[in-house]
């Protein structure tokens, strides 16, 4: 790869890893592409070098949040090698995780541009909660363990994006610690694969 297209590699990752995080925070209508290039130290007419259109980088950034997940996941699961369910609830429903949310889990911050998307963004969306589901689950084929996955899953989502939106900072850290005891109290360990 010659010391250009290395380059050019280099700034259009850049450029996505910076709108991920926007999507992350902002949802998929804000990013412009203007500030995206800018903060990136582009300029805005390098823009089309390395994406077709505004919607193609979204769809690609929303691609890149959404998976990005996986592996933070994983590593939460793990933390607690005697009880990965609760590693990852208490990793999951920390005020770090609440506090960050440019880095943290894309299901929270678009699922409802999820839902008014097309069928790409959507199948992108399902397979991230398809992802999460099999890690809760313990990659099993129990169907008790799938509909405990949903419940947690839905749980932890929820909590968060609820945590995040309310103004009462102590209302927000009670909806974090209340909802991570329930589910450490409803949930079984033994759903969960030996680390």
């Amino acid at each position: 790869m010659g010391h250009s297209q290395a380059e050019k590699t280099a700034s259009r990752e850049r450029v996505l890893r910076i709108a991920a995080r926007k999507v992350r925070t902002e949802g998929v209508t804000r990013p412009g592409i203007a500030d995206l290039m800018k903060e990136a130290g582009l300029t805005h007419g390098g823009f089309y070098k390395h994406f077709a259109s505004r919607d193609d980088l979204i769809a690609q950034a929303a691609a890149l949040a959404l998976a990005e997940g996986s592996a933070k996941m994983e590593r939460a699961a793990r933390k607690n090698k005697q009880q990965p369910r609760s590693g990852l609830i208490d990793t999951y429903l920390a005020k770090q995780h609440r506090d960050a949310p440019g880095t943290g889990c894309a299901l929270v911050t678009l699922g409802a541009a999820a839902g008014r998307s097309d069928q790409p963004f959507k199948a992108a969306y399902e397979k991230q909660v398809r992802g999460y589901l099999d890690l809760i689950a313990g990659l099993g084929d129990d169907e008790e363990a799938q509909a405990e996955a949903m419940l947690t899953l839905s749980a932890l989502v929820g909590a968060l994006l609820i945590s995040r939106a309310v103004a009462d900072p102590e209302f927000s850290d009670e909806i974090l610690e209340a909802v991570a005891e329930q589910l450490k109290r409803h949930g079984p360990e033994a759903a969960w694969p030996a680390a």
